[in-house]
Protein backbone atom coordinates (compact mmCIF):
# COMPACT_ATOMS: atom_id res chain seq x y z
CA UNK A 1 0.00 0.00 0.00
CA UNK A 2 1.08 3.45 -0.82
CA UNK A 3 1.33 5.47 2.36
CA UNK A 4 -1.10 8.81 1.95
CA UNK A 5 2.22 10.96 2.87
CA UNK A 6 3.54 9.83 -0.65
CA UNK A 7 0.39 9.86 -2.31
CA UNK A 8 0.33 13.96 -1.26
CA UNK A 9 3.86 14.33 -2.50
CA UNK A 10 2.84 13.21 -5.75
CA UNK A 11 2.75 15.84 -8.69
CA UNK A 12 -1.15 15.61 -9.48
CA UNK A 13 0.33 14.71 -13.15
CA UNK A 14 1.63 11.76 -11.81
CA UNK A 15 -2.06 10.25 -12.00
CA UNK A 16 -2.26 6.36 -10.76
CA UNK A 17 0.30 4.32 -13.11
CA UNK A 18 4.09 3.70 -11.80
CA UNK A 19 6.95 1.78 -13.23
CA UNK A 20 8.32 -0.74 -10.76
CA UNK A 21 11.90 -1.29 -11.54
CA UNK A 22 15.14 -2.91 -9.72
CA UNK A 23 17.34 -0.64 -8.11
CA UNK A 24 21.14 -0.14 -8.48
CA UNK A 25 21.55 -1.61 -5.22
CA UNK A 26 19.19 -5.09 -4.15
CA UNK A 27 16.23 -2.71 -3.63
CA UNK A 28 13.11 -2.06 -6.33
CA UNK A 29 12.21 1.96 -7.38
CA UNK A 30 9.30 3.16 -7.66
CA UNK A 31 8.35 6.01 -10.77
CA UNK A 32 5.15 7.78 -11.45
CA UNK A 33 4.63 7.51 -14.83
CA UNK A 34 5.35 10.83 -15.53
CA UNK A 35 9.11 10.66 -14.29
CA UNK A 36 9.62 7.30 -15.91
CA UNK A 37 8.49 8.63 -19.40
CA UNK A 38 11.83 11.24 -19.62
CA UNK A 39 14.45 7.94 -18.85
CA UNK A 40 12.80 5.22 -21.48
CA UNK A 41 12.96 8.21 -23.67
CA UNK A 42 16.61 8.86 -23.08
CA UNK A 43 17.33 4.98 -22.78
CA UNK A 44 15.24 4.48 -26.26
CA UNK A 45 17.89 6.97 -27.84
CA UNK A 46 20.80 4.86 -26.83
CA UNK A 47 22.73 3.50 -29.67
CA UNK A 48 22.56 -0.10 -31.05
CA UNK A 49 25.57 -0.36 -32.01
CA UNK A 50 27.54 0.50 -28.73
CA UNK A 51 27.83 -2.98 -26.82
CA UNK A 52 28.24 -0.87 -23.52
CA UNK A 53 24.37 0.83 -24.47
CA UNK A 54 22.60 -2.40 -25.10
CA UNK A 55 24.24 -4.47 -21.60
CA UNK A 56 22.86 -1.32 -20.01
CA UNK A 57 19.70 -1.57 -21.47
CA UNK A 58 18.87 -5.04 -21.24
CA UNK A 59 20.00 -4.59 -17.45
CA UNK A 60 17.94 -1.54 -16.48
CA UNK A 61 15.06 -2.55 -18.04
CA UNK A 62 14.54 -5.87 -17.20
CA UNK A 63 11.51 -6.31 -14.71
CA UNK A 64 10.43 -3.07 -15.22
CA UNK A 65 6.46 -3.54 -14.83
CA UNK A 66 3.63 -0.56 -15.29
CA UNK A 67 1.79 -0.78 -11.92
CA UNK A 68 -1.74 1.02 -11.45
CA UNK A 69 -2.69 1.96 -8.23
CA UNK A 70 -6.41 -0.14 -7.22
CA UNK A 71 -8.94 1.98 -5.38
CA UNK A 72 -7.31 1.05 -2.23
CA UNK A 73 -3.99 2.41 -3.05
CA UNK A 74 -2.02 -0.58 -3.17
CA UNK A 75 0.28 -1.74 -5.96
CA UNK A 76 0.96 -5.53 -6.53
CA UNK A 77 4.19 -6.14 -6.85
CA UNK A 78 5.28 -8.70 -9.22
CA UNK A 79 6.76 -12.26 -8.50
CA UNK A 80 9.99 -11.73 -9.99
CA UNK A 81 10.93 -8.05 -8.81
CA UNK A 82 9.79 -9.25 -5.12
CA UNK A 83 12.38 -11.99 -5.73
CA UNK A 84 14.77 -9.64 -6.74
CA UNK A 85 14.90 -7.76 -3.78
CA UNK A 86 14.75 -10.06 -1.36
CA UNK A 87 11.63 -8.58 0.09
CA UNK A 88 9.72 -10.71 2.87
CA UNK A 89 7.46 -9.38 5.21
CA UNK A 90 8.82 -6.32 6.45
CA UNK A 91 9.27 -3.44 3.74
CA UNK A 92 10.92 -0.13 3.99
CA UNK A 93 9.71 2.44 1.42
CA UNK A 94 11.89 6.19 1.54
CA UNK A 95 12.13 9.31 -0.85
CA UNK A 96 14.46 9.20 -3.05
CA UNK A 97 13.85 12.71 -5.24
CA UNK A 98 11.30 11.69 -7.92
CA UNK A 99 10.95 8.19 -7.35
CA UNK A 100 10.11 5.82 -4.02
CA UNK A 101 13.00 2.71 -3.45
CA UNK A 102 11.12 -0.23 -2.01
CA UNK A 103 13.81 -1.88 0.54
CA UNK A 104 13.39 -5.28 2.42
CA UNK A 105 13.87 -3.87 6.25
CA UNK A 106 16.77 -5.79 6.81
CA UNK A 107 18.93 -4.84 3.73
CA UNK A 108 18.13 -1.40 4.48
CA UNK A 109 19.65 -1.67 7.65
CA UNK A 110 22.71 -3.13 6.44
CA UNK A 111 23.04 -0.78 3.72
CA UNK A 112 23.97 1.90 6.17
CA UNK A 113 25.34 -0.36 9.00
CA UNK A 114 28.43 -0.79 6.98
CA UNK A 115 28.33 2.99 6.17
CA UNK A 116 30.75 4.99 8.38
CA UNK A 117 30.27 8.32 9.11
CA UNK A 118 33.75 8.89 7.59
CA UNK A 119 32.45 7.51 4.55
CA UNK A 120 29.69 9.73 3.96
CA UNK A 121 31.35 12.49 4.65
CA UNK A 122 33.64 11.53 1.92
CA UNK A 123 30.87 10.84 -0.90
CA UNK A 124 29.46 14.36 0.40
CA UNK A 125 32.62 15.99 -0.54
CA UNK A 126 32.65 14.26 -3.67
CA UNK A 127 29.45 14.48 -5.18
CA UNK A 128 28.16 17.89 -3.65
CA UNK A 129 31.47 19.82 -3.62
CA UNK A 130 32.99 18.75 -7.04
CA UNK A 131 36.13 18.11 -5.66
CA UNK A 132 36.08 21.64 -3.70
CA UNK A 133 36.25 22.45 -0.06
CA UNK A 134 34.57 25.81 0.07
CA UNK A 135 31.32 26.66 0.93
CA UNK A 136 31.27 29.71 -1.51
CA UNK A 137 31.47 27.07 -4.23
CA UNK A 138 28.41 25.94 -3.76
CA UNK A 139 26.08 28.93 -3.34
Amino acid sequence: MLPAGFKKQLAESAGNQFVLNRGFEKCLTLYPMNEWQPIFEKISKLNDFDPKAREFRRYFLNGATILELDSAGRLLVPKNLTMYAGLDKDIVLTAATNKIEIWDKTKYREFFENFSPANFSDLAQQVMAGGSNSLGDLI
